[in-house]
């Protein structure tokens, strides 16, 4: 074989073990989008344990997805991206076999860990062995192909898994994918680039738990109360960590994350765009997923076939966003796309959680897709196009993390504000509701219990008042409960909707207005990292 046809088959096999490394994880990711509704009826969750079914595995993607392209680059990247597999293979076995929703949460934050590996490192290696700028450009736009596959297929495998009443099946297909992913790997050419990179330990562990104590902090806070010490005191320690993150990033002379770049305004606008539209697009995702499978126990199929609406645009749409973004300057396709996801989210806040037709669904979430497809081809391109050249992969690197920062957000904060509304207007009419139910001591006792440690997601999903014990049978829960839990969270969540949607609209105002009359540079080719490029 000639050194040519060597290097072509070496790059042919990096390619497809890159896109299928990201569609692993891209599935791992999407999972639980569809699952919700099926999993809080599987293991009686609360509202904010249910939320951390998915902050489990996006805390730690994101947290760590820096680190783990730092240390592909210093010690190389094709057995890093195997590690990633191995861990994903991990973290899905403990979530199948999962007996109560914390072992899932573990087995959440294991898969985590193994997608923080897999996102950057399957695109460093593609990028890393492409022969030429033209072949880098088609093959990260294969990857990001295939990342749309992965979140649209995803959700829907596992809602139909879950109406043939074996949802713990979805995670046996993920541990195939896997070793899949492991044997293609094996094919593909490693690389490195060691040179002026090096790990931040403490800046990585500043930034870890600064996040990890706030969200913490807002999740269990819409249960348990913002005002509790604990509460106060993650707040507390979160800002303090993240504070000294801040200091230590601005004095090392290899940071994690390059703070200096947030002095050009333009990027500074387009960032806080980014973290506050990717929150808001996240946010509809997961409230519609609540709406219908945690609320109105609809079939976890329908939410499935849902979030093809949502998914398949940023896939279909892949040539017509880079026929835009080169033909029309990205600040436009931006603002549009913010456009459409407020659109989405003010649409849905209107819906009477009484309604249980699920296809009106389909026309914001399709406003959600495009609005998607639009946004996240164009955020990298006006970040980009914003900097001096010398500072693209920097730009790009620090663009991702923003991005997958408000991916984290969406359903932590947004769960956080509608489970505490939630159970803000149950609690104000649970004991006149116990009153006029018909119940009769100690069922009434039990029943405040439930309202009071579950809150409202516990009282709608719950069939029967249950007994103390074997002497006293459950009885039905009285319907007028039902009614309160079930107005509660409709209405909880359709401002979750509406605030969902403004911001979406506020980030649309933010880059239509504050990017106007920046400079654009002549880059045409804007989703290339520099810092993926070989070394030398």
């Amino acid at each position: 074989m000639t050194q040519t046809a060597a290097r072509k088959q070496g790059y042919t096999a990096t390619v497809v073990a890159g896109c299928f490394a990201v569609l692993l994880a891209q599935v791992a990711y999407s999972l639980p989008g569809a699952l919700n509704g099926t999993l809080q009826q599987e293991f009686q969750t609360t509202g904010a344990e249910l939320t951390w079914v998915t902050a489990a595995f996006a805390i730690p993607m994101v947290v760590f997805e820096l680190t783990t392209g730092v240390i592909g680059d210093l010690f190389g990247r094709k057995r890093l991206l195997q590690a990633g597999a191995l861990l994903t293979v991990a973290g899905s076995l403990v979530s199948h076999v999962a007996g109560t929703v914390q072992i899932l949460w573990i087995g959440q934050v294991v898969a985590g860990l193994g997608a923080a590996i897999l996102y950057p490192i399957s695109l460093a290696m593609l990028a890393a062995v492409s022969p030429s700028q033209e072949a880098r450009s088609k093959a990260i736009a294969v990857w990001a192909g295939f990342l749309s596959i992965g979140a649209a297929i995803s959700p829907l495998m596992g809602g139909w898994l879950a109406a043939e009443g074996d949802w713990r099946t979805s995670y046996l297909v993920v541990i195939a994918a896997a070793v899949v992913s492991i044997v293609i790997t094996q094919f593909a050419a490693d690389s490195s680039a060691p040179e002026g990179r090096k790990l931040d330990i403490p800046g990585q562990v500043t930034l870890a738990l600064g996040l990890i104590a706030i969200l913490f902090a807002a999740t269990q806070g819409s249960e348990a109360g913002f005002a509790r010490p604990e509460i106060i005191g993650a707040f507390v320690a979160g800002l303090v960590l993240l504070g000294a993150f801040v200091v230590i990033e601005l004095r090392t002379d290899v940071p994690l994350l390059h703070l200096g770049i947030f002095a050009n305004r333009s990027y500074a606008i387009v960032a806080i765009a980014t973290v506050v539209g990717m929150f808001a697009f996240l946010a509809t995702c997961y409230s519609m997923s609540i709406w219908l499978g945690a609320i109105q126990h609809q079939s976890a199929l329908k939410i499935g076939v849902l979030f093809l609406f949502i998914q398949g645009p940023a896939f279909v749409l892949v040539p017509a966003v880079s026929h835009l973004i080169r033909n029309f300057s990205p600040r436009w396709v931006l603002t549009v796309g913010f456009a459409l996801i407020a659109v989405s989210g003010i649409w849905c806040s209107t819906f009477d959680v009484k309604d249980m037709n699920w296809t009106r669904f389909i026309g914001p979430m399709l406003a959600l897709g495009v609005g998607f497809a639009l946004t996240v081809g164009s955020i990298t391109a006006v970040a980009i196009n914003t900097v001096p050249l010398r500072l693209a992969g920097m730009a790009s690197a620090t663009t991702n993390l923003l991005r997958d920062f408000g991916f984290a957000l969406g359903p932590v904060l947004i769960a956080a504000f509608a489970v505490s509304r939630a159970n803000s207007d149950l609690s104000a009419g649970v004991g006149r509701a116990i009153g006029e139910s018909g119940l009769e001591s100690p069922y009434t006792d039990i029943a405040g219990g439930i309202a009071h440690g579950g809150g409202a997601m516990a009282i709608n999903s719950m069939p029967v008042v249950p007994g103390a014990g074997p002497d006293m049978p459950p009885v039905p829960m009285p319907e007028n409960l039902r009614v309160l839990a079930l107005e509660s969270l409709g209405s909880a969540y359709s401002l979750a909707f509406l605030v969902a949607g403004l911001c979406a609209a506020a980030a649309a105002a933010l880059t239509l207005f504050g990017l106007f009359g920046s400079k654009r540079a002549d880059v045409t080719e804007p989703l290339i990292d520099e810092e993926f490029a070989p070394a030398g």
